[in-house]
């Protein structure tokens, strides 16, 4: 995946008068418990030789994750991470909220870029023209560099999180639904921090009759759920009503998770 386009598009794109190019990803989206992170970063087009470790954070080990990252705030141009609750994940959907986050992160740059390329889909409302790249955080550079600060800022803060929350080890899994997690969740019920909007969670704040601290809209999946009734999860939860008249899969968020 490291070839001439990792740094090429970048590279083609300020030779044209576009640049700055910035890559946009984010870190959080299939978790069922923690923020969403987004970052945009722009990176120098020389900079190849300087950042030999720069790939997907997701194929990186913590320890190259944490030396990739120290590296690339320190070489980067520009670049700003924006973290969103989980409770506007419950209020607006995973997919809104992931579009949203893009929109903020290429926003608070210190200078508008000329060109944004985003990982996998396209972003409207974008203040400079954009292009998705299929797999784009192993495709390209800058993009791969919005990845490792994204992921790394987010497994951060799990820790944090796991520090006031230790029985859901979120220290380990940072929020996925692994099998852990689920016997924990099981156990325990939903704590502030999860997204009580998706399947999983609305499930197993039922079972403990337990009530979200923020308004939620069910997901699609929880909706369809007949293990969650929506009476049993309080007075703030509603209707996912546009997702449950047929909105595009993108849309639905928690369906994701199971």
């Amino acid at each position: 995946m490291r070839g001439d386009l990792f740094w090429g598009l970048q590279g083609a794109l300020d030779r044209r008068g576009l640049g700055p190019v910035a890559g946009v990803d984010e870190a959080g989206r299939g978790a069922c418990a923690g923020p969403l992170v987004v970052a945009a970063c722009v990176l120098r087009s020389g900079d190849a030789a300087r950042l030999p470790e720069l790939t997907d954070s997701k194929v990186l080990t913590a320890k190259a994750r944490d030396r990739v990252y120290d590296r690339v705030v320190q070489r980067a141009v520009d670049y700003a991470v924006i973290v969103i609750p989980a409770a506007e994940v419950d209020l607006f959907g995973i997919h809104v909220m992931n579009l949203e986050g893009m929109r903020r992160a290429v926003s608070a740059l210190r200078n508008t870029p000329g060109y944004v390329l985003t990982d996998g889909f396209r972003v409207s409302g974008l203040p400079a023209p954009s292009v998705p790249v299929i797999k784009g955080d192993k495709a390209v550079a800058c993009v791969a560099a919005a990845s490792v600060l994204a992921k790394v800022t987010r497994d951060r803060i799990m820790g944090d999180l796991h520090d006031v929350h230790p029985h859901y080890g979120f220290d380990v899994h940072k929020g996925y639904s692994t099998s852990e997690h689920s016997a924990a969740l099981n156990t325990h019920g939903p704590s502030p921090v999860h997204r009580w909007s998706y399947a999983n969670v609305a499930t197993a704040a039922a079972a403990h009759r337990a009530s979200p601290p923020h308004p939620v809209v069910l997901t699609v999946a929880a909706l369809e759920n007949p293990s969650v009734p929506i009476r049993a999860l309080g007075p703030y939860v509603g209707n996912n009503e546009r997702s449950a008249a047929g909105v595009s899969a993108e849309s639905r968020g928690g369906a994701r998770i199971s």
